[in-house]
This record gives structure tokens, sequence and C-alpha cells, in this order.
């Protein structure tokens, strides 16, 4: 490893639920998929959830509901072994992440791909439960997926990509009920979109030392310490968005009192973060799983009440 990158500790966390119960050939793929970091899964499937309640009149689907929390849960390993696949050089290099399955070894190039193909596999097993026009839209979101851990090379904006990604769920809810799309739906996606943005920006902050060093690209990067203007930008876009998404469905006043307290807490959240505190910018990171859920109730509430 390079003397000149700081040395972090590792993100993969000690004594989790992996090294307490899970037994030791099954952990590295455990770890891969970042299972003892939920964190990420709920941000993939919340945009779901939402799309699908805004798309329900009264109370969602319950069914559906499910589906798209196992499909999160194993697409967003599969991401994540894409992208360790992908980085595994980078990851390598930096303290942080090399201690990594792939990077450090314990997982080999082919069984990352063996891992791979099977959660794909899985995916796909949850997928065609849903119905036709559900199925090609889920399998155009791959091209995000492929793409999107390419991007940090190329681009200072690799989180745009990152919410047309992980927002694709914003879609795919309304189209498991509707069978087709509405503008309520693509104004929720774009929302999602500019949400992500301002999430994954904070995050990004955390790596910005050794992403330099590195030579990856970032929102982070890219905005430096006007980082809290921008974030004003993009919570604010989503926020009206949001607005303008439930208008279009027709939810009642609840849902608006809902999105006025997650435009608090995005308050908060720009207000209290210090983008120089790892540890501020990754319990900040990790509250966005409450605004979402914020948002859902609303949805759901302004639904049933209407």
């Amino acid at each position: 490893m390079s003397e000149a990158v700081r040395d972090t500790t590792s993100d993969i966390p000690q004594a989790s639920w992996i090294d307490r119960l899970a037994p030791e050939f099954a952990r590295p793929y455990l770890r891969l998929a970042r299972m003892e970091r939920p964190i990420g899964t709920w941000l993939l499937v919340i945009p779901c959830w939402w799309s699908v309640s805004l798309a329900t009149e009264g109370w969602p689907d319950l069914w559906l509901f499910t589906l798209f929390a196992v499909g999160s849960l194993v697409m967003r390993g599969a991401g994540c072994t894409v992208n360790d696949i992908v980085d595994r050089d980078f990851d390598a290099r930096v303290a942080r992440t090399a201690g990594r399955p792939i990077a450090s070894g314990s997982i080999s190039l082919y069984q990352a791909f063996a891992f791979l193909s099977l959660q794909l596999l899985l995916g796909l097993s949850v997928l065609i439960q849903f119905n036709h026009f559900s199925i090609i839209l889920g399998v155009s979101s791959l091209t995000f997926v492929v793409i999107y851990p390419f991007m940090k090379r190329i681009t200072y904006w690799p989180q745009l990509f990152l919410g047309l990604t992980f927002n694709w769920g914003a879609l795919m809810g309304w189209a498991a009920v509707k069978e087709g799309l509405a503008l309520s739906a693509l104004v929720l996606y774009a929302a999602g979109i500019l949400w992500t943005l301002g999430y994954d920006t904070i995050y990004a902050h955390q790596d910005k030392e050794d992403d330099i060093l590195v030579g990856i690209k970032s929102t982070a990067l890219k905005f430096g310490a006007a980082t809290p203007l921008f974030l004003v930008v993009f919570y604010a876009g989503t926020i009206a968005l949001l607005a303008l998404s439930g208008i279009t469905a027709g939810l009642s006043w609840p849902y608006f009192i809902a999105i006025a307290m997650a435009g608090g807490h995005l308050g908060w959240q720009v207000r209290t973060v210090d983008t120089d505190n790892p540890k501020s910018c990754l319990s900040k990171f990790r509250s966005n799983r409450d605004f979402g859920l914020i948002v859902l109730v609303g949805i759901i509430a302004g639904q049933v009440i209407s």
C-alpha cells in the first residue's frame, strides 16, 4: 500500500452479525454484498416504495413492497460486487477499503464474477414476478448499474449517475401498479436524483483526501468549500419536485405536512454536517433513511385520507 495514502480504519464493521452468525466460508461474500451495512438497501428500496404508494389509491400492496425489498437487497449487493470488481486496484491502495474481499484477496476475481452471476439470477427471479412492462424497465436499469462504477474516473459527477441508478425504483414502482408511466412518476424520479446528489456528495466528503491521491473524481471535490450551497440547491429541488409529484398524483394535505417535515430534516443535514469530519458525514448520510421514511408515511397518509 502506498505510504502517501492516509492511515484510516477499515470501512468493514468489526464484530458485526456476519462475524457472529455467518459460517466462515460465507463471510467474504456477505461482506462483498455489504449485508452488514443496510443503509444502501434502504436508499434503493425507498424510491420503489414511494412510487408504489403514489400509484395506489388507499393502502399500498404489501406484496409489491416485499418484492421490491427483496429485489433491492439482492441488486444493491450485485451493484456492490460490480463496483468492487471495477475498483479493486483503487481499493487496494486505500487503507479504508484495502480490507474489502476482492482487494484483500479473500475472494478471487473468478469467485466474484460467479457470485455476481448468482446475484443477478436471484434478481431476475424477483423481476419476473412483475408485469411485462416492469420487466423491460427493470432490465434497462442494468445499463446504469454497469456504467456507474466507471464514472468516477471520467467525470466529477458520478453522484449524478448514482442518482439515475438508485432511483430507478421511482419508475419501477409506478410501472408495477399501473403497467406504464406517468408524469407523477417521472417527477418523483427527478426528485430522487436530486436527493441522491445531496446525500452522496455528503458521503463522498469522507473519501476526498484518498480520492485526490488515487485520481478519483466526485462532486465533493468539485464543490469543495461551496458544498453547503450546492446541498441547499439539491435539497430544495428535491422538496419542490416531491411536492409537484404529490400534486400531480392528487395527494391530500397530510402528504404536504410530511414534505415540510422532510424538508426540515434536510435543512438539519445542511446546517449540521461538517464536511471535514468523516463521522459527521457518515451520520448525516445514514439519516437519509429517516428522510425517506417520512416521505413514505406522508404519501400513504395522503392516499388513505384522500
